[in-house]
């Protein structure tokens, strides 16, 4: 009976619905709705912050008023919008503004000539950074920069340069700033290189995580509130102009909640935020972290999560993780062999999983090797023997080398996985470490997709890889790095049509949001782009270089370019104002 009053309930709200006119159309338009029931249309109409109509030009027309604005898609291609279910979007904005990025720079000889550039108009008191996201095989030059170079292009200019999880370098100015000396000692998880006189080299190597890279990273001047706030609004503005329009966030080494959530919690409060961003919190201490989460479940309230929502947009904590106990932090850095995990990871991981299942805690769980998926199943299932799981939320990130036998208990536990294009950045070290023959199927997603696990995909960025999804569904699709290396069998890749998919209704799947998001459809909410390139006919090595022409979310215009920037908001001015944002924007692709 209950089900059938619901069943009714739904016929006359959709009814109800359907009796609406539009706010806004979207004509001469090739939508790919990813709705199996009618995967193309001609235009879409949007009421509110839903899809009101997705079909034929005239079945749109016919919810017009006098009201209605239409926007003539020229012919361009429409999807939804992109989810990218792991991404670092609290902390990366934060410090957007005081980054320069080589992320799609395509020769070391202009990656320097930025550096330079940069140098010479960073003001005293600050530092310039490039963090992350890019490696040496996108270069022409196929090789680093040399810490003689980097000193040539920085001079007196502190500078602190990271690449990926491996290593950073400090230049002179930056290695005389910190007070490293002959005489400081290497850090727990990482070394000081020194050369044969016992003076620092300038290069910080992580053995086997990021902690000296990013404790080192910590010690950099930030920039004022103000700054902040422009910065994540800048970075959110980039991401909209690649048709991101929800982000998983997944916390990260040294962001600390609710402190350094602050930022975008004023941006929240004023409706500003426009990309869905639904949070994890991620435990910072090692030996605190049972106590970090009994602290934030007596905080937070995750069973009403839309009272923090402004605008209908979602920013609310979703869960635990990805860093639950950094005993089971197995952070990949292809440079150096896989870490083993302490004895003390399973009896410390299930007290946090069982408190965090017992308080019905979605959570997730970073995992690169299958030598460390196997340990964290042993944990979940011995969870579950005593407190079910009974369809909680839970995922795994990353999980390159998982094995058939692990999917299916993943399967079996009613879990997720989040996966990423880190083998796009570092597939040739993965191959010089462990073999071409493993690198066939990591992640091993077409068979993921066969098991009916919910997959969603995703970036990592900002530091260990960069934050353009396109490159993703570039990767996942070609098996290629952005060196152009065959990395993953082609028989391993996925059709462009089902890339898309893992980067849209994909990422709601892993939190059971996929009903209402994630699709051109009648009742689901207004999330949309239309493409400046048509993604599913143009040459593969062109899909990296998509961008949004325009980027719809939750109903309301958030970004447009060329023919649609009248009707996009205006441009917000970057400060402080020598911030290599004003400029060379974020991603480079020159």
């Amino acid at each position: 009976m209950k089900a059938s009053l619901l069943t009714l309930f739904t016929f006359f709200s959709l009814a109800i619905f359907a009796q609406k006119k539009a706010d806004l159309i979207i004509i001469n338009a090739k939508v790919t709705t990813l709705d199996d029931q009618q995967m193309n249309a001609e235009a879409v109409a949007i009421s509110g912050n839903r899809i009101l109509v997705a079909g034929t030009t005239a079945s749109v027309l016919a919810t017009k008023n006098k009201h209605t604005k239409v926007i003539d898609a020229g012919g361009r291609v429409v999807i939804p919008g992109l989810f990218d279910s792991h991404l670092h979007v609290i902390r990366g904005g934060r410090f957007y503004n005081t980054e320069l990025r080589w992320d799609g720079v395509t020769s070391l000889k202009r990656a320097l000539a930025l550096l330079k550039e940069q140098a010479e108009r960073t003001p005293a008191g600050q530092w310039v950074r490039v963090i992350g996201g890019w490696n040496e095989y996108q270069f022409e030059e196929k090789r680093l920069p040399t810490i003689q170079e980097i000193n040539e292009a920085t001079g007196d200019v502190p500078a602190f340069i990271l690449y990926l999880y491996g290593k950073a370098w400090l230049n002179k100015a930056g290695i005389q700033k910190l007070n490293i000396t002959g005489e400081t000692p290497n850090p727990v998880a990482g070394l000081i290189e020194k050369d044969s006189e016992g003076n620092p080299t300038g290069l910080l190597v992580a053995e086997p995580n990021a902690f000296i890279l990013y404790s080192t990273l910590a010690k950099l001047p930030e920039l004022t509130n103000e700054e902040k706030i422009n910065s994540t609004l800048q970075y959110i503005t980039e991401l909209n102009r690649l048709g991101v329009t929800a982000v998983m966030d997944a916390g990260g080494g040294f962001q600390n909640f609710p402190d350094d959530y602050a930022i975008t919690d004023s941006l929240n409060k004023l409706g500003k935020i426009t990309v869905r961003l639904p949070y994890f919190l991620f435990a910072q201490k090692k030996g605190t972290e049972l106590t970090d989460y009994k602290r934030w479940i007596n905080m937070v309230d995750i069973d009403h999560p839309a009272s923090n929502d402004v605008n209908g947009v979602d920013y609310h904590v979703t869960g635990g993780g990805e860093n639950l106990v950094a005993d089971a932090a197995d952070f990949e850095n292809f440079l150096f062999p896989r870490p083993d995990l302490p004895a003390s990871m399973e009896s410390n991981l299930k007290s946090v999983i069982q408190l965090l299942v017992k308080n019905r805690w979605p959570f997730r769980i970073h995992a690169t090797y299958n030598e460390s998926i196997s340990r964290d199943l042993d944990v979940i299932e011995a969870v579950n023997k005593e407190t079910p799981l009974n369809g909680l939320v839970w995922l795994f990130d990353h999980a390159e080398t998982i094995s058939d036998e692990n999917l299916k208990r993943v399967k079996a536990l009613g879990g997720g996985i989040a996966i990423q294009h880190r083998m796009a950045y570092q597939g040739e070290s993965f191959i010089h470490r462990y073999g071409k023959k493993a690198a066939l199927a990591s992640p091993p997603v077409k068979r993921m997709l066969e098991l009916g696990i919910p997959v969603g995909l995703g970036t990592d960025g900002t530091r260990v890889a960069s934050y353009n999804p396109w490159v993703s569904l570039y990767w996942i699709t070609t098996g290629k790095t952005v060196g152009n290396t065959q990395v993953m069998a082609k028989e391993n890749t996925i059709d462009r049509l089902t890339a898309l998919r893992l980067m849209s209704t994909g990422g709601y799947s892993l939190v059971r949001e996929d009903d209402v998001k994630g699709k051109i459809k009648a009742g689901y909410f207004a999330d949309l782009v239309i493409l400046d390139k048509d993604y599913f006919n143009i040459p593969a090595d062109e899909i990296k270089t998509i961008t949004a022409a325009l980027t719809l979310v939750d109903g309301k215009v958030v970004y447009g370019k060329g023919p649609f920037q009248s009707i996009a908001p205006a441009p917000l001015p970057v400060i402080p104002a020598w911030s290599p944002v004003k400029f060379y924007g974020g991603y480079q692709d020159k």
